[in-house]
């Protein structure tokens, strides 16, 4: 049973006034074009996001083809590390095991690129036997390399792992998202492995021009 889970708490400083994640993306809230992105290849759908936004973030999912969870940050501001990790121990609560996380602001993703981050991290079934040396045995966590840069928030964690990370982190006063990966057994994914994929599934859409960029794509 997959999960996705869409941070959405940032305060979208570079957008402009507004919370992008409900803005109107060519006819669509820009949280449920991902939301949407995800049906195909998720169980159940966690937001991450501050207590003022529910309502709004609610409305725009409306209708959703898969249940719907909430995970309110209980200290807004803290930075993408938290949310991923409230976010996580949400997950921690349902049937899943693994996650996909993402941003709000990427309406570009890539459903297949995200069902093979979740092979990725899974690698071989749970009940065969597994050596530490096999590529395909499973994994804490499957992270995208398109560039010199890993993709942490367009990755597949195994939940508690990555949230025990990033709770440590956090802790010892890290702020770089990347810290809590280096304590897991994770996989990249990059070069030709990467290449059959859709590039535009790893981009963001931060401020408003990049939103104007992104309405007259979809509306082609």
């Amino acid at each position: 049973m997959p999960a996705g889970v869409v941070l959405a708490g940032g305060r979208s400083t570079r957008f402009g006034e507004g919370d992008k994640a409900v803005a109107d993306l060519a006819g669509v809230p820009m949280i449920r074009r991902v939301a949407d992105r995800l049906a195909p290849v998720v169980d159940v759908l966690v937001v991450n996001c501050r207590a003022d936004q529910r309502g709004a973030i609610a409305a725009a999912l409306d209708g959703y083809d898969r249940p719907v969870r909430f995970a309110i940050d209980p200290d807004p501001d803290e930075g993408p590390m938290a949310g991923i990790r409230t976010g996580l121990r949400e997950v921690e609560t349902t049937d899943s095991r693994y996650a996909f996380v993402a941003a709000c602001d990427m309406p570009f993703l890539d459903p297949d690129l995200v069902a093979y981050l979740f092979e990725r991290a899974r690698g071989r079934d749970a009940d065969e036997r597994e050596s530490p040396s096999d590529p395909r045995r499973s994994r804490d966590a499957a992270v995208p390399r398109p560039t010199d840069w890993f993709e942490t928030i367009h990755a597949v964690y195994r939940a508690r792992p990555m949230a025990d990370a990033c709770d440590a982190a956090l802790a010892a006063g890290e702020s770089k998202i990347i810290e809590p990966l280096f304590e897991l057994d994770y996989a990249v994914v990059e070069g030709e492995e990467l290449d059959r994929f859709d590039a535009d599934s790893f981009e963001n859409v931060n401020t408003r021009e990049e939103f104007e960029a992104a309405e007259e794509r979809l509306r082609e």
